[in-house]
């Protein structure tokens, strides 16, 4: 009976599932900010008008809003992925961060470094979300 162990079957499955979790989440945030962008460029007009509600972001889903249209559940996966990420992206740093430092040796390289890349920028996306440049976007969004 041997004492050695396999390193690949003993990863932390969760680890997998954030790292997925982190990358949704700042994909999101960047599908939000180029609808809030471009909409703004090509409707010309600045921050403050965008939130007048003329420029709803409803209003750019394709179709109409009803269930059958796949481009109103890709906008409904977009808004929960980015308001899943407003509430999510502090116990997944915190978990990223502790399961690299507790199982460096069981983690590939490659997947450290992801988890805490990701733990870093969807940090830094929320702390953004709340500046006074994004407050904007982010109201807009919710709006």
């Amino acid at each position: 009976m041997s004492t050695t162990m396999d390193v690949a079957a003993d990863r932390p499955r969760l680890a997998c599932v954030v790292l997925v979790t982190q990358a949704a989440v700042i994909a999101a945030f960047v599908v939000v900010a180029a609808l809030y962008v471009g909409r703004m460029l090509t409707a010309g007009v600045g921050p403050a008008e965008m939130l007048t509600g003329a420029y709803d972001p409803k209003d750019l889903v394709p179709f109409g809003l009803h269930g059958a249209n796949p481009f109103l559940w890709l906008y409904a996966t977009v808004s929960v992925l980015y308001l899943a990420g407003a509430v999510l992206t502090v116990p997944m740093a915190i978990y990223a961060v502790a399961v690299v430092a507790r199982d460096a040796d069981r983690i590939p390289r490659r997947s450290r470094i992801l988890l805490l890349v990701g733990a870093g920028t969807t940090a830094i996306l929320l702390v953004a979300r709340f500046t006074p440049a994004l407050a904007d976007m982010h109201q807009w969004w919710l709006d």
